[in-house]
């Protein structure tokens, strides 16, 4: 069991059947009646995200979320193939369920794949990748990093904005929280 007072970012707990995790929270204490906490939870099992308020101190059980480590193999007829590092099992995770992260998987990659109550809920990939550039406009002497921006497909098949020195072949790092250019790697 956990207490509303010991919510924090990333917190699971089961409310409604369901598995929910902590988004945002703020516990608030107003000078006339009782404490209680505010926070944004977001439904694992479909990604919607409410607001609750619960009361300070209100117990509820904590959700246990299975992580294991998976390598990501290869994709087929929109089904992405996983194989789990300790036993050698293999899965199939449907591009609904990966969402965005199918933009950024490669193959051979390991990343961990989430389980609750046996079910897969997704997958939690690393902050950054390395994604090579296989299409873009060639960059023009006197281009600068400053300058704008251009399209840039990767390796994946994911469009992102680069800058106009970006060429193909090169080697970006992207950011799998947004989806944009970090930097060259």
């Amino acid at each position: 069991m956990i207490s509303s007072n010991d919510f924090r970012n990333g917190v699971t707990v089961e409310m409604d059947g369901d598995a929910w995790q902590v988004v945002e929270f703020q516990h608030v204490k107003p000078g006339k009646g009782a404490a209680f906490v505010r926070a944004k939870m977001k439904n694992i099992r479909t990604g919607a995200v409410v607001e609750r308020t619960f009361n300070a101190g209100e117990k509820m059980a904590r959700a246990h979320l299975d992580n294991r480590q998976m390598q990501y193999l290869y994709e087929s007829d929109g089904a992405y193939n996983f194989m789990d590092n300790e036993n050698f099992e293999q899965i199939m995770i449907t591009s609904e369920q990966l969402g965005n992260a199918k933009n950024f998987l490669k193959e051979n990659m390991n990343i961990s794949v989430q389980f609750y109550q046996g079910a897969i809920m997704g997958v939690d990939l690393p902050v950054a990748v390395e994604l090579e550039v296989v299409e873009t406009d060639p960059g023009i002497r006197g281009d600068t990093a400053t300058g704008g921006t251009k399209p840039a497909k990767l390796e994946t098949g994911y469009v992102v904005k680069v800058p106009f020195f970006i060429n193909v072949g090169d080697v970006l790092r992207v950011d799998t929280r947004t989806g944009e250019y970090i930097e060259r790697a």
